[in-house]
């Protein structure tokens, strides 16, 4: 499969905060350097998303080579260290029993942006953290605090359907369109790839983005995240209603898929994308 090309590349420092665009990244074994080694917990310790307090996506989190540095509209930049390994608490996340308390200039710089008591916690060794067996993972597949798979991949293709979907779908019912593009942004994908037919990763089951291997472990069902406006933070019934229109099935909607490196190395913004066959 010729065309295809690497759009965007994203990361998402500390889960459900806003991601971070780079010209190239670093893969490892259990995805792109950076991303998804942090998270937000509440006073007892349950993952705090996006969902519960939309004020995440106002964050923004960049890797420094101490840590990583977290910045918001009207606060002042906080530099986390990564903390000592040796002291560690439960984990909220599945298949990683702890991780590591980032401290508390962290916690109060955070607390006072959501008007609550929080945490922030460290991923200190994703080699943790199986890739699930029952999600298509293989022994000695690892990942970070991504969700199901290390490194998630979308279509710009696919994204222009599912618009042109919900476009057909307001005007049959005599209703207005959205008032703006629907935003990448909302299925937090780590790599963009441009070109060829919506939807043609449905089919694939290995490809190579520049000179790196991936083995794609399944395609990613969706949630309720995708529902909130990365911009205003609104919410809506889309795209999880037109995803259900036309990608539900096994008692999920679908957009993009999830892979697991096999080789190591950078990839960047315009290397192609070869999908065997």
């Amino acid at each position: 499969m010729s065309g295809l090309r690497v759009r965007s590349l994203h990361l998402y420092p500390v889960k459900s905060t806003s991601g971070v665009s780079v010209a190239q990244a670093s893969v490892e074994p259990w995805g792109l350097a950076g991303d998804r080694r942090w998270s937000v917990v509440d006073q007892a310790g349950k993952r705090l998303v996006a969902w519960d307090a939309p004020q995440l996506l106002r964050v923004r989190a960049v890797p420094v080579p101490a840590g990583v540095r977290l910045s918001a509209i009207g606060r002042p930049d906080l530099v986390v260290p990564r903390p000592d390994p040796s002291v560690r608490v439960a984990s909220p996340h599945t298949r990683l029993d702890t991780a590591v308390p980032a401290g508390p200039a962290a916690s109060d710089w955070l607390s006072e942006l959501l008007g609550r008591p929080v945490g922030l916690l460290w991923l200190d060794d994703p080699r943790l953290r199986p890739v699930s067996p029952t999600k298509g993972g293989r022994p000695g597949e690892y990942l970070s605090l991504a969700d199901v798979g290390p490194v998630l991949l979308t279509s710009r293709a696919s994204l222009v359907q599912l618009e042109r979907w919900a476009a057909d779908r307001a005007a049959a019912g005599g209703l207005a369109g959205p008032d703006r593009p629907l935003a990448m942004a909302r299925f937090r994908p780590n790599v963009v790839i441009d070109g060829d037919r919506p939807f043609a990763e449905d089919g694939w089951t290995e490809l190579q983005i520049g000179q790196v291997r991936f083995r794609q472990v399944q395609l990613c069902d969706r949630c309720v995240f995708t529902t909130i406006d990365p911009v205003d933070l609104s919410r809506s019934r889309d795209p999880l209603r037109t995803l259900a229109r036309h990608r539900r099935w096994d008692h999920h909607t679908w957009f993009g898929s999830r892979l697991v490196p096999r080789s190591a190395g950078l990839i960047r913004v315009g290397d192609p994308v070869l999908v065997p066959g």
